[in-house]
């Protein structure tokens, strides 16, 4: 059932380790990133308990959930062919903003998708295997501008602005996320409600925008308090990520290979290298994610977690005291292991205390505490990066440790 979020993951993961450098490519500056990265959050904020109320309320022939992880697959797969072939800043933002909005129509019902279908004392398990695919596909997705031109010789053209291999990888992407969501909608089958009957008339007597506003902020009103510390986790924890997904790559370029600017040679190598280190955490990811179910049942969902976020914080904060290049996978090892804990314990800690009726708008709301510190993020960060750190794209990165922490 979680087959499909290894297609999901190649969206996510090929523009998390390559937006920044394609801005930069078309001639971004390092304090105009985060503002560029703003349409993610946006469309999280919006789409995520939008779609989650609706799946809730959803019953067809095709299911529950799955009539939205095939629609915004479809999305997401058209946008990641015409992403790498934008010819200015605007256009590539513009695509990025639909990009993330049909990412987010396929990627919150997943998440439900996991508390409709298994036993609470599954849950665990079930999450682990998201993380399973998720680092499964960012393996893959991170590491193909690499493999483009170690393995099969391709060479950027001189008047391409972005990078052949980064364009390759993109149409390989789109393939491999609608290829791996038909396979989830074709294999897996959701259960129907209890009583079909009965879930209908409630689905009348409450319908229209204003309803869904109403279910919306009363869900909110009455978050359980679990879901409240929980969320709280979350608001830090998320910051530190985007700043990583913001700066890694070229601060690899810059930091490591010390290239003077996107134009140099040394920066594409610089952004493959840096695509290589993130296939390299997400391998830590999916293999990290089979021992997660072991520990969490030792130690507790929360003692894990807590681990979990300090190894990842190590793992950042020691980007800026690499000296070369294969110094980064020891620190991209701990991220890797923060990593498949994030993806994963928050969920499985949550979802026991979530009314089932209401596991979609839930898990959308529970979205609001990742998007939210990220407009925070590509609202505040640049000035940050402009006024505090000099443009210093390895100190961001350390900054991020810091909030892991």
């Amino acid at each position: 059932m979680s087959f499909g979020f290894l297609g999901i993951q190649f969206g996510w993961a090929l523009q998390m380790s390559n937006m920044s450098a394609i801005y930069q490519y078309l001639g971004a500056q390092p304090d105009e990133i985060p503002m560029l990265w703003l349409a993610a959050p946006l469309t999280g904020l919006l789409v995520q308990p939008v779609i989650g109320y609706l799946s809730d309320r959803t019953w067809t022939g095709l299911g529950r959930r799955k009539p939205y992880f095939l629609v915004g697959a479809i999305l997401a797969s058209i946008c990641l062919v015409f992403m790498p072939n934008a010819s200015t800043v605007w256009m590539a933002a513009g695509l990025l903003w639909i990009l993330d909005a049909s990412i987010n129509v396929s990627m919150e019902p997943f998440r439900a998708f996991v508390g409709d279908m298994l036993p609470q004392e599954q849950h665990t398990q079930g999450f682990s295997m998201q993380s399973f695919f998720i680092g499964l596909g960012a393996v893959v997705a991170s590491a193909l501008p690499w493999l483009m031109a170690n393995w099969f010789g391709v060479k950027a053209a001189e008047e391409q602005a972005i990078s052949e291999t980064v364009r390759l990888s993109f149409y390989l992407g789109a393939a491999a996320f609608i290829g791996a969501v038909v396979y989830t909608v074709a294999t897996t089958k959701e259960y129907p409600p209890t009583d079909l009957a009965a879930f209908e008339a409630e689905k009348m007597e409450k319908t229209g925008l204003l309803a869904g506003a109403e279910e919306i902020f009363g869900a909110i009103a009455q978050m359980p308090q679990a879901m409240k510390q929980i969320s709280l986790v979350q608001f830090f924890t998320w910051p530190g990520l985007f700043l990583m997904w913001f700066y890694f790559t070229p601060a690899v370029a810059t930091h490591i290979f010390k290239a003077p600017g996107p134009s140099s040679p040394l920066y594409t190598q610089g952004v493959e290298w840096a695509g290589l280190c993130s296939a390299f955490y997400s391998l830590v990811t999916f293999g990290f994610a089979f021992a997660l179910p072991p520990l969490a049942k030792r130690l507790g969902r929360k003692t894990t977690h807590s681990l979990c976020l300090v190894v990842g914080a190590v793992g950042l904060i020691s980007v800026g005291l690499a000296t070369n290049k294969y110094q980064l996978f020891a620190c991209m090892a701990g991220v890797g292991v923060a990593w498949a804990s994030i993806l994963s314990m928050p969920y499985a800690m949550l979802v026991r205390h979530l009314p089932p009726a209401k596991l979609g708008i839930y898990m959308g709301i529970f979205n609001f505490f990742i998007v939210i510190p990220e407009i925070i993020a590509s609202l505040g960060f640049g000035w940050l990066m402009k006024n505090w750190l000099g443009n210093s794209q390895v100190t961001a990165v350390m900054l991020g440790g810091g909030l892991l922490l």
